[in-house]
């Protein structure tokens, strides 16, 4: 027994024998971890002690990342247990030289650093070095939060957890995919809510009839508590289109074909990214060939990508290229005067205007042309996540969806995708090629 001034890490934590096989791994030198557990299986319970021992063993910064801030702070920073202790006070005071709740971080005496961070604000941990991070629900986390942090983990030993219950065949399917694949070097756990026992079976099937008697299926229980990703997925718009484009492979290697003009389709933002869609279209085979998407740039940027990637894009009569935009490309900058569109045309890139249609009317055209559709697996990757994620708001307090998506990283390349379906041209002779020699590009 330690003496009075001192504590145990974990601390007030006894790991459940289900919980056991990770943490073990995880001593035992895994740097890598999957864990596919089912709701109420104490996930993040398990792990927030997980990394309180990690930051005592070495110091360093551990980040503890949901989808959003919000989420954040709902369900580890203030959240707490069944019996009402706060999951963060798992880290005793005693071990700690500051708490910082406007941060949501926690600085160690021995000189670690705990911050829970929304990956919907990953530049805030721009130019850091982690050196160990749980994504915490990452199949609703914006996939590019690991791309960030991968390469510092790889470079500094670090280590990585992933945890979250299916959301369908997205990036969390990809990266279980990569586990199982690999496991000296990656540990990974399915565990299924009738396995753990962790809930009575009486409150399972109580939890499944009002899943049915509100939804009408039992998707969300087979997705939630028997971890499948193969169940519809909840709230998402295109589900149903996607997976019957995997079913008939036309989610494969989609080559250019120079003979046929390229049409670009945007979502222009401006503290937010802006994402662009390549389409080529022949007959009624509609190719999206490639997909770029990043934030915090000019149109000169957007108009160098265009040019480097060599394509023959649809021109108008004065050889510049004809693209689609959203209505707001026509707003006026206040420093300038200009719109974006006369921005645009200055570097080559005449736009037109989408067709300003409802929201719901623009999900149902993106969903009739989904099936004339033909994905590039590789060079659109990030688009179709983006599809496959982009989903219904939900209603936490009248546990429904909203009739309307929720917004989040997976918004702008499913509006992007919507533009293109409610103006999506008929396919003409090839584009004469570009003369770029006369681009103000920057």
């Amino acid at each position: 027994m330690p003496p009075k001034n001192q504590v145990t890490i974990p601390y007030q934590f006894s790991p459940r024998p289900y919980q056991l096989p990770f943490l073990k791994a995880m001593d035992g030198g895994y740097k890598r971890a999957v864990l596919i557990w089912h709701r109420r299986s104490g996930k993040d319970k398990t792990l927030v002690n997980f990394v309180a021992k990690k930051a005592m063993e070495r110091v360093g910064s551990y980040y503890y990342f949901f989808p959003t801030y919000t989420q954040g702070n709902k369900i580890l920073w203030t959240g707490m247990d069944k019996e009402g202790f706060k999951f963060t006070d798992h880290i005793p005071q005693s071990i700690r030289k500051r708490t910082d709740n406007g941060k949501m971080l926690i600085e160690l005496l021995n000189g670690s650093i705990i911050q829970v961070v929304g990956t919907d604000n990953i530049d805030s941990v721009v130019g850091t070095n982690p050196i160990g991070c749980v994504f915490s629900e990452y199949a609703l986390q914006d996939p590019r939060a690991w791309d960030f942090v991968r390469p510092i983990l790889a470079e500094n030993g670090g280590w990585a957890v992933f945890n979250y219950t299916p959301r369908g065949r997205n990036h969390g399917y990809d990266i279980y995919q990569i586990a199982t694949q690999d496991p000296k070097k990656w540990f990974s756990q399915v565990l299924k809510a009738p396995e753990t026992k962790a809930i009575s079976e009486d409150v399972l099937r109580e939890e499944r009839e009002e899943i049915v008697k509100k939804d009408g299926n039992d998707a969300l229980y087979q997705q939630e508590y028997l971890c499948s990703f193969d169940a519809p997925i909840q709230g998402a718009y295109y589900a149903t289109q996607l997976i019957k484009a995997y079913e008939e492979n036309r989610i494969t290697t989609v080559p250019y074909e120079s003979s046929l003009p390229v049409d670009t389709y945007w979502d222009l933002g401006v503290g937010d990214a802006t994402p662009i869609w390549f389409i080529q279209t022949a007959g009624q085979e509609i190719r999206l060939i490639d997909y770029y998407e990043t934030s915090g740039e000019g149109l000169a940027h957007y108009a160098l990508e265009l040019q480097k990637r060599g394509y023959v894009y649809r021109t108008n009569g004065n050889g510049q290229i004809l693209a689609t935009a959203p209505h707001d490309i026509e707003v006026r900058e206040l420093g300038t005067g200009k719109s974006r569109r006369e921005t645009a045309m200055a570097l080559g890139i005449d736009f037109q205007i989408a067709p300003k249609l409802s929201i719901e009317d623009g999900i149902d055209a993106a969903r009739n042309i989904l099936g004339r559709c033909w994905f590039d697996k590789d060079k659109c990757g990030r688009g179709l996540d983006a599809l496959k994620s982009y989903h219904k708001e939900y209603d936490e307090k009248n546990k429904v969806y909203k009739n309307r998506p929720h917004h989040d990283w997976s918004s702008h390349a499913a509006d992007a995708f919507r533009y293109f379906a409610v103006s999506h041209r008929s396919p003409t002779a090839a584009a004469p090629k570009q003369d770029f020699s006369n681009w103000s590009l920057q």
